[in-house]
């Protein structure tokens, strides 16, 4: 399921996604926090890349265990094996990131909706909620860069 899609590999497709909603949902969970005037208007897109970023990362996280076992079955080894490992630990820690992110930045859309059905929640819930959201924005941020980077040095560092 996460080998190929027509002859290509998932994973060099699906990487693209996870560059553009995890900088997104961090972005605008930030943007969340930090301006709440504009929050009805930012709640329906943070809601969306609240879920789209997790689970983009999850198939890019196991698209890329199926690329590793199909090129460690092809013969590669050595120090190009020793970058794709250490790039698959970067993408490891950034899905145990986003996850968590996302299900905050859920819990702050909800604890800060208003809606009657949500009840009186104790006032340090929004506040401890926000400082959990910018936390795990700008780790979300680091690891998608180191992520990105380290996979890119492994595909491209010695080609030119």
């Amino acid at each position: 399921m996460f080998e190929e899609i027509l002859g290509l590999p998932v994973h060099v497709l699906v990487i693209h996604a996870v560059v553009l909603f995890v900088p997104l949902l961090a972005a605008l969970a930030i943007a969340y926090v930090g301006l709440p005037r504009w929050r009805h208007r930012l709640d329906w897109a943070l809601g969306l890349l609240a879920v789209a970023a997790p689970v983009t990362t999850f198939v890019a996280v196991e698209s890329g265990e199926a690329f590793t076992d199909a090129l460690v079955a092809r013969g590669f080894q050595g120090p190009i094996l020793d970058q794709i490992f250490e790039h698959s630990r970067y993408g490891d820690i950034l899905f145990r990131i986003v996850v968590p992110l996302g299900i905050v930045a859920i819990l702050l859309l909800v604890a800060t909706s208003g809606h009657p059905r949500v009840p009186r929640l104790p006032a340090l819930v929004t506040p401890v909620l926000a400082v959990a959201v910018v936390a795990l924005s700008i780790a979300a941020l680091v690891y998608v860069y180191l992520t990105g980077h380290s996979g890119a040095e492994a595909v491209w560092g010695t080609t030119l």
